[in-house]
């Protein structure tokens, strides 16, 4: 026997190390095989324990031994996904890198040979020839993914105007941005023409600001940055998460006036949920002055004075609404930012009358009211998961003059709209409306992106008004707040699927001819379009059976709604689990397996469901964007997994557990059903999603047909991953896309800090930016007085995505 010259630490050094990793997947393959999962990693755990011991005892036949591993695993990879490169890498990158270590000198010339079946040949390089060819193939196989891409649809959009400017856009200065979705029909679109896919690399700051709101240490842990400004005349409003409201120069960025309502609350905000504003509304006078009145339909006994023609006083001819955290309503001088004296109680309306009782931060209204004519609409949101006895959803409408409120409509006592009587208190936990509404003024109706009746995972005790308004888009008259119709898009919802998107009001042309449409977008990732007169399906809407088994007490509906028109991920299997390395991914296929997974709409459990699509949705509240001229979509699809669980209140109480401080995160133990709530997003040990990626697209959609031209995987893990890697896997986004007439959209939310302009065409990216915070709001863009084109973004952060927060708003434009 040839012995080694002299011991080699290094050698001994990775010995140890492979069998700590040998031990590790040795353990975790035998926890996934009693699980009925692959039985890979407890054979890889065998093989690189066996490595380890040839490593200790110095035989070169380690080098033999960990071949066939490399090799038999490179095998394993392509056979579970192929050639994608990005699944590829977990399973074989760590392998590829040891087997490159035991090639290295310092490692064999630690090693010694003897006579036997793996060590018989007598060339000095014994078993090196051997890891060198599966180290090659292993390399070879990581090429041929690079190459192939098979999650990218290329294609393209035809951009041939189709109908001609539409109703919304004819009715505002094609410079301004008046609405939270551009116009009340929510839209997120723009006529302007001067940024094209020609010259948008070109865009550089032209100003920026910080609005000094920053995100404190005794702010919730959900203290958000989602605000659309707005643009009217020369003026920029903007929101903060404080509910601070600052008017800009739109052409400088140069501050005119600042309003602070000065929050307030018996606890402090620490303890609140979460706390946002997503933007303000905007009247003016003069703009309704110019327009027809309203259809003679709509009018009855609870139109206010205002709307008759009798004179009222007004102290704001242009006036902002402002939702406030503190559940307030105020109206605001949009020339000066002093309150409106006429509007309420010194300009507040305060949104806690005739509510109950509700913890601190518990009711208010996260997004901006729909405006019309005569009155001011208005939601609120309610905490998830934690009783059922939280304040209704209604939603009321007050004069847009005096304050005074015309009707309610209380989705669980929806007949009765005449404004409720002092003393009264509206339905508790009714269904409510968190998101943003749309309005279409001719046909005199308001649209609702409906939520259910909290809590979210558990229906046991809904009322038969929840089970018929709850997830889905109801309509009602402008006028009266009478049910004109509505249209569920998810039965007995177990799952957060809350239509989260502002309702989309476009004319859209079918074989049929031109049809008034509003499509929504929805959390389980179906896109609806109905005609939005009587609610009738203008794309398809199939039932479809979904998996059934709920907890004791519950029960799940037989079919779920289905559009045509939809975005919805293929099941999961625990070969799409990921991971960084062979170890976390280990650890998502034992927590897959662990799980209850029958598909989409699962039931939650009491071992515990996978959610996918989870709670933030295929679509949230940054809903669709569409071009309406050229009858195109852009949308930016995202797809995280989400958990949750059930816990028998007679289990939590043996569980030393810290309860959640955040609605998507935790445990939450809540009251007046049988059970506690644990949700959480489904990640890694390190952090990262444990479904494979790409997590986040963007994509365009021919309206006239239905059909996805293009959609790209986008956005980095540059500033989510341990390690600061441009990694461009696709990241999911929070917040909408912003599409223009000059062929370009925008978009912020991903999670990493950029925002980007792509070809409205083609989908291909043009330009990025970088931001100093996240992004998680939607774009906007405007004119100033002399036509220059500005791109608008707010980069304030998230705090339940855990994206870096601030507090600076950033304006783009093409240099002079």
């Amino acid at each position: 026997m040839k012995r080694a010259s002299r011991f080699r630490p290094v050698t001994l050094i990775t010995a140890v190390i492979f069998a700590l990793f040998g031990a590790a997947l040795f353990l975790g393959g035998i926890r996934l095989a009693t699980l009925g999962g692959s039985w890979y990693y407890l054979i890889a755990g065998i093989a690189t324990l066996v490595v380890a011991a040839l490593l200790i005892i110095r035989r070169t036949a380690a080098l033999w031994v960990f071949a066939l591993l490399l090799l038999g695993t490179t095998v394993w990879a392509v056979i579970e996904v192929k050639f994608d490169w990005w699944q590829l890498m977990p399973r074989v990158w760590v392998w590829f890198v040891l087997g490159l270590w035991l090639l290295t000198p310092w490692v064999r010339r630690g090693l010694v040979r003897v006579r036997g079946a793996l060590d018989a040949p007598s060339t000095p390089r014994s078993g090196v020839l051997p890891l060198w060819i599966a180290v090659l193939v292993a390399a070879a196989v990581g090429i041929a993914g690079l190459l192939h891409t098979n999650h990218d649809r290329p294609g393209e959009l035809s951009m041939d105007d189709v109908t001609g400017p539409q109703a919304d856009q004819q009715a505002k200065a094609a410079g301004d941005w008046t609405d939270y979705g551009g116009t009340p029909y929510g839209q997120r679109y723009s006529p302007l023409t001067q940024i094209t896919p020609d010259n948008v690399s070109k865009l550089k700051v032209a100003w920026q600001i910080e609005t000094g709101d920053k995100v404190g240490p005794d702010d919730p842990t959900e203290t958000t940055s989602e605000n659309t400004p707005l643009k009217i005349g020369d003026t920029v409003y903007i929101c903060t998460p404080h509910s601070r409201v600052l008017a800009m120069d739109a052409a400088t960025g140069q501050k005119r006036w600042e309003f602070d309502p000065k929050l307030q609350s018996p606890i402090g905000f620490k303890h609140w949920e979460h706390m946002t504003c997503r933007g303000v509304a905007y009247h003016d006078d003069d703009k309704y002055a110019a327009m027809p009145p309203a259809p003679a339909a709509s009018a009855s006994a609870a139109t206010p004075a205002s709307a008759a023609g009798t004179p009222v006083a007004n102290s704001c001819p242009r006036r902002l609404f402002l939702p406030t955290a503190d559940a307030r309503l105020i109206a605001l001088n949009a020339d000066t930012g002093t309150p409106c004296e006429d509007f309420g109680d010194h300009g507040t309306v305060d949104m806690h009358s005739n509510i109950g009782p509700f913890n601190p931060g518990g009711y208010y209204s996260t997004s901006p009211p729909a405006v019309t004519r005569n009155l001011v609409i208005i939601g609120g949101h309610v905490t998830d998961n934690y009783s059922t006895d939280e304040p209704s959803g209604v939603i009321r409408a007050y004069d847009v003059h005096d304050g005074h409120l015309v009707w309610n409509f209380d989705p669980g006592n929806p007949d009765e709209t005449a404004p409720i009587a002092a003393g009264k208190v509206y339905t508790r936990n009714s269904p409510n409306v968190w998101s943003l509404f749309s309005v279409d003024e001719t046909l005199g109706m308001v649209y609702l992106p409906m939520g259910n009746q909290t809590p979210d995972q558990f229906g046991g005790g809904r009322t038969p008004t929840s089970e018929k308004f709850g997830a889905g888009v109801v309509a009602l008259d402008i006028a009266t707040g009478k049910l004109k119709w509505n249209y569920q898009f998810t039965h007995h919802d177990l799952w957060d699927m809350d239509v989260g998107g502002q309702p989309t009001l476009m004319d859209l042309k079918t074989a049929d001819g031109v049809k008034p449409a509003v499509l929504a977008s929805t959390k389980q990732g179906s896109v609806y379009v109905l005609d939005r007169r009587d609610g009738t399906p203008i794309f398809p809407i199939t039932e479809v059976p979904r998996p059934q088994g709920a907890v004791a007490g519950d029960h799940t509906a037989p079919t779920q709604p289905l559009s045509a028109l939809n975005f919805i991920p293929p099941t999961v299997n625990e070969a799409d689990m990921w991971g960084t390395n062979p170890l976390d991914q280990l650890w998502c296929r034992v927590r897959f397996r662990s799980l209850r997974y029958d598909g989409m709409f699962t039931p939650p459990s009491l071992q515990g469901s996978l959610v996918f699509p989870g709670n933030f949705g295929v679509f949230d509240w940054g809903g669709i964007s569409v071009d309406p001229n050229r009858q195109l979509m852009l949308i930016n699809p995202s797809y995280m997994a989400f958990q949750s669980r059930l816990i028998p209140k007679e289990e939590l109480a043996k569980m030393e557990v810290k309860m959640a401080t955040s609605e998507t995160n935790g445990i939450k133990d809540t009251k007046g059903i049988p059970y506690a709530i644990e949700l959480s997003a489904f990640l890694s040990p390190l952090g990262i999603p444990c479904q494979a990626p790409p997590w986040g697209y963007v994509a365009g959609v021919d309206l006239q047909t239905g059909r996805t031209a293009w959609q790209h995987k986008n956005g980095t893990i540059v500033d989510s991953a341990p390690l600061p890697i441009p990694m461009p896997l696709g990241v999911p986004s929070l917040g909408g896309m912003v599409t223009t007439a000059g062929g370009v959209t925008f978009l912020s939310g991903t999670l990493d800090y950029y925002v980007r302009g792509y070809d409205v065409r083609t989908g291909r990216k043009l330009w990025e930016a970088r931001l100093p915070a996240g992004g998680q709001a939607t774009p906007m863009t405007y004119a100033d007085k002399n036509g220059k084109q500005y791109v608008l973004v707010t980069a304030g952060g998230h705090g339940s995505l855990g994206t870096k927060q601030g507090d600076t708003v950033i304006a783009y434009s093409l240099p002079d």
